[in-house]
């Protein structure tokens, strides 16, 4: 091939190439081009149109609702039981668990100090009353001669003499007294610590249950109820159990009362929920949580309740009329509580309204809303008080037949 051949063969596919490489960059370019329309009347349209809102349509509740709140179990008595003497401990005989009756011997204490001390206060009461003995043979004595110096013809004996005998008989007398005081003084010691004998038993103080043991056998324990105290035991009696309740203050006027059912249920009890009824209420709101508390006496054969168990206590109450919505609905503003509520026109309208009772995730409304309309649920802070929205109709079908099933 001749070398001019070569040239324009090279020539030829330079221009190829360069052809290539230009439709390529055009093509790229209007494609690019078009999805940048696309997007920008994509962007123009949705600026264009409402917003879209979830929403739920307000129905008025039945006569009587149920409300369900959180409540903890308590022992009806729950008493941490310390020794009363001083000494090492000899025996245990009940540990967690058990069962115990009143007066059931729990643990002995060998006190040797005590055992002492009433050893000593029982030999000064003998003492003492070897000393009334000699105080009584004295006072007699005494007694005897006065009288003979006393009916002793005048002349016989001075008036000094005779005063004499008499201060001694009176002495006498007054020693024997005393020491008769200080056998009723020994005596108090020796009944004291025999008292304090018996404490070498350490038995229960009702019919319960054994919640914990902090002793064992040779432990050192100490009398009293000080903070560096160790307690011996800690014992619950659990029938009838109490379970407690902080209710809000909305439901005061049902709940603040004695008498009301309740139903007690919790993911640990089998079966059935337990039935009771408000026993007693602390008659007061607490001002810090808007709350007061209400307890339930529950008998416990069963002992299906125990102590410090997390429950769920539902009440029935009067709706009088009132409307339910979700918390969600609820929009919170300096002039209070208020809702959006959508017209006819899709156009959305602010709205203050009054809780009659708070559930937590349902608020029950006794003004401002009624059966029927439409509430925006978690409205944007873009939405304004006439702005058209749409409604998307899946979740106002949800919401509604959520609201119906409460």
């Amino acid at each position: 091939m001749l070398p001019s051949d070569t040239g324009r063969t090279l020539q030829r596919a330079a221009v190829a190439v360069g052809v290539v490489l230009l439709l390529a960059f055009l093509i790229v370019h209007f494609t690019k081009s078009h999805a940048e329309r696309g997007l920008a009347h994509e962007t123009r349209a949705a600026a264009a149109s409402a917003p879209a809102v979830d929403v739920v349509v307000v129905h008025d509740t039945a006569a009587t609702g149920t409300l369900t709140l959180p409540g903890e179990s308590a022992a009806w008595y729950e008493s941490t039981i310390y020794a009363r003497v001083s000494g090492y401990v000899a025996k245990w005989y009940v540990d967690i668990g058990d069962r115990v009756k009143a007066g059931q011997l729990l643990a002995t204490i060998d006190t040797p100090e005590l055992d002492a001390e009433l050893a000593a206060a029982q030999a000064k009461l003998q003492v003492a009353q070897a000393q009334v003995k000699v105080k009584q043979a004295d006072a007699a004595f005494a007694g005897s001669t006065y009288a003979r110096w006393r009916d002793s013809p005048k002349g016989v004996v001075s008036d000094q003499e005779r005063e004499d005998k008499k201060a001694a008989d009176a002495s006498a007398t007054a020693q024997l007294e005393a020491a008769r005081a200080q056998v009723s003084l020994d005596q108090a010691d020796v009944d004291r610590y025999s008292a304090f004998e018996q404490f070498k038993r350490v038995t229960a103080p009702y019919a319960g249950t054994i919640i914990e043991r902090r002793v064992d056998i040779g432990n050192l324990v100490t009398a009293g109820s000080a903070a560096s105290t160790t307690s011996l035991y800690r014992m619950a009696q659990d029938d009838p159990i109490r379970v407690f309740v902080d209710v809000p203050q909305s439901a005061a006027a049902d709940l603040m009362k004695v008498g009301v059912p309740a139903s007690i249920s919790s993911t640990d009890l089998s079966g059935r929920p337990i039935t009771g009824t408000i026993t007693r209420t602390s008659d007061a709101i607490d001002p810090q949580a808007r709350t007061f508390r209400v307890e339930v006496d529950i008998p416990n054969p069963d002992r299906r309740l125990v102590p410090g168990l997390y429950v769920q206590v539902a009440f029935q109450l009067q709706n009088g009329g009132m409307s339910q919505v979700p918390a969600a609905a609820l929009l919170f503003s300096p002039q209070g509580p208020k809702v959006a509520v959508v017209d006819s026109d899709a156009t959305v309208r602010f709205r203050a309204v009054t809780i009659g009772r708070d559930d937590g995730d349902k608020v029950e409304l006794s003004s401002g809303v009624s059966n029927g309309e439409r509430l925006v649920l978690n409205i944007s802070n873009q939405i304004f008080e006439g702005e058209r929205v749409r409604v998307s109709d899946d979740a106002a079908l949800a919401s509604d037949a959520s609201m119906r099933a409460h």
